[in-house]
């Protein structure tokens, strides 16, 4: 049984703990014993409170035996995104600088999911600093993608990705400012949703008026998201880009008639270098949408300036995050972190401001693009898994990429422009590996993105695939 209580989705597995089919022991007991079963071979929690946990799950059934009102994620197992900060538990930040700091305070997020009823069991794998789509680090070493052990799971919420494929929790929370929570759902066949920022409140943070990292969830399945947004989502006085929008608009019904509705599909946003292995499983994409019943048409974004929005802003972010840091720390830095904080201390004022000054160019260009579209359909990442020991990706269709960030353009450019964003599995290449689409909305229309994936999953039901790693320890 306990396999099967692994791959429930999080709203099945809330049902049976609510209408006490199963105890929140057992669920815990589970999902820990697959940790045990699979984690070796993928480390994709890195650490782990197995005591607590249980202790927890113990005082969650204590609570539903004597009646009291419960959270809608009441005894749900969930592991934190190590660049979260979480009170009496190890945050490295996937950096040997911080790989004993022990906060004393928890981040929004992690307060949210713990008020809703979810159960700490630890933290999941992230490349230093967040930074790179690939997630390795000198303090824990490299996360594994479980449909092949000798690819990457992408990044940077690399270890909940995995996590989430092989059973090992329900759900993830993780973060996203180049892709981190698009980039290794599409490499692990799971769904990670970008929304808009502000919409999952960020704190602690250096810069709180910075709008291009947000906060998001991961699940197998789209519901599983919006019951996870439910929880997270909403304003909060300390982070004062919040929307102030309430949580229970997720808790809606996710089912819509799409019929007739404008999608755009792009191939490759404007001429982005594509591998032909991800073109060729995105094709069946387009024919699910149009079965869904919407009119889908070749159509491009100007994203024009994307490209020096996105790094000029990200450099100055990273200068601001961590040039101090730099000054003391430069031996235990990554070549990539380094590069990028010292791309933002050479910035000139007229650079930042000239960035801002294209963005709101490049919001209002893609706004009128989707007045004509309601949402528009395109690659998730540019390439399929790759070696896990490659630290990125330096060629595309013989195009070379110059520095680690080159090759995710086809998700940053859509961080650009702030609009919500989800990938949602979509098929696997003839060598089986996982490849997501992406599906973009409207300005804050975040619910309207995940009702065009739910509908898109209905259709696949490609999220029920496990991988093999995972399958192969079954019992």
């Amino acid at each position: 049984m306990h396999p099967d209580l692994c791959f429930l989705s999080a709203t099945e597995l809330t049902r049976l703990i609510r209408t006490r089919e199963v105890s929140c022991e057992e669920v815990m007991r589970a999902h820990l014993e697959q940790i045990e079963r699979v984690n070796p071979m993928v480390n994709a929690i890195v650490t782990l409170l197995p005591e607590r946990a249980l202790d927890g799950a113990r005082m969650a059934d204590a609570a539903i035996a004597s009646g009291q009102p419960v959270g809608p994620l009441h005894g749900l197992p969930v592991a934190h995104k190590d660049l979260l900060v979480t009170k009496g538990i190890r945050t490295t930040f996937g950096s040997p600088i911080y790989q004993d700091f022990v906060p004393d305070t928890d981040a929004i997020l992690v307060e949210r999911l713990r008020a809703a009823g979810a159960i700490t069991i630890g933290k999941t794998n992230t490349p230093e600093f967040g930074a790179g789509s690939q997630t390795f680090n000198p303090v824990f070493g490299a996360t594994r993608n479980p449909w092949d052990l000798t690819k990457t799971c992408g990044g940077s919420s690399g270890g909940a990705a995995v996590a989430l494929a092989c059973g090992m929790m329900p759900l993830a929370d993780g973060s996203d400012f180049g892709g981190s929570l698009r980039n290794p759902a599409s490499f692990c066949n799971i769904a990670g949703f970008r929304p808009s920022a502000g919409r999952v409140p960020s704190w602690p943070t250096v810069n709180a008026w910075f709008s291009l990292p947000v906060l998001g969830p991961m699940a197998r399945t789209v519901e599983d998201l919006a019951l996870m947004l439910s929880a997270t989502a909403g304003p909060d006085a300390r982070a004062p880009i919040s929307i102030n929008e309430s949580g229970s608009v997720f808790a809606g019904p996710l089912a819509r008639d799409f019929r007739g509705l404008r999608v755009a599909w792009s191939r490759d946003l404007g001429g982005l270098p594509v591998d032909t292995r991800v073109t060729e499983a995105l094709s069946s994409g387009r024919r699910v949408l149009e079965a869904i019943g919407v009119q889908v048409e070749d159509a491009d974004p100007d994203l024009t300036d994307a490209d020096e929005v996105f790094r000029v802003l990200r450099a100055w972010n990273f200068e601001t995050s961590f040039g101090a840091l730099l000054k003391t720390q430069r031996h235990l830095m990554k070549d990539t972190v380094i590069w990028n904080i010292e791309e933002g201390a050479r910035l000139t004022g007229a650079q930042v401001g000239g960035a801002e000054l294209k963005r709101t160019e490049l919001y209002h260009r893609v706004r009128r693009f989707m007045e004509q579209y309601a949402f528009l359909a395109a690659p998730v990442v540019q390439v399929p898994p790759f070696d896990v020991n490659q630290p990125w990706v330096t060629e595309i269709n013989g195009e070379k990429m110059h520095t680690y960030l080159d090759w995710m353009k086809s998700c940053y450019a859509i961080s650009a422009t702030g609009l919500p964003a989800v990938s949602v599995p979509c098929g696997f290449t003839r060598d089986g590996l996982p490849v997501g689409l992406q599906i973009v909305g409207r300005h804050q229309d975040d619910f309207g993105v995940l009702q065009l994936a739910y509908a898109f999953q209905q259709q696949t039901a490609l999220w029920k695939r496990r991988p093999p790693v995972a399958a192969r320890n079954e019992r």
